[in-house]
């Protein structure tokens, strides 16, 4: 019975040895991947998705203010328009 409970925990030592050199392959693969697709971006002259998110934000804002000058412009050119055909009206 001691031959196989001495067995069994030279068995389960060398499984978890086997886990634990796995699980630092698996670290050390996504790591190189990582790597790899980071410099293949960098070659592409890809932008990090912070910087991207940032440009949306301002140009949103752009966009935002645009219209807010727009509606401005077109209240201030109504004033102007009925001013202009009051006179005309004065003239006649």
């Amino acid at each position: 019975m001691s031959k196989n409970s001495q067995f069994l925990d030279d068995i389960a030592r060398v499984a978890g040895g086997t886990v634990g050199v796995l699980n630092n392959l698996r670290e050390q693969l996504q790591g190189d991947i990582r790597l790899r697709v980071e410099e293949l971006a960098t070659r592409m002259d890809l932008v990090p998705r912070e910087d991207l998110e940032r440009v949306e934000l301002m140009l949103e804002k752009a966009l935002s203010e645009q219209k807010d000058m727009l509606k401005r412009l077109e209240k201030l050119e109504g004033k102007k328009t009925t001013k202009k055909s009051a006179k005309k009206k004065k003239k006649k």
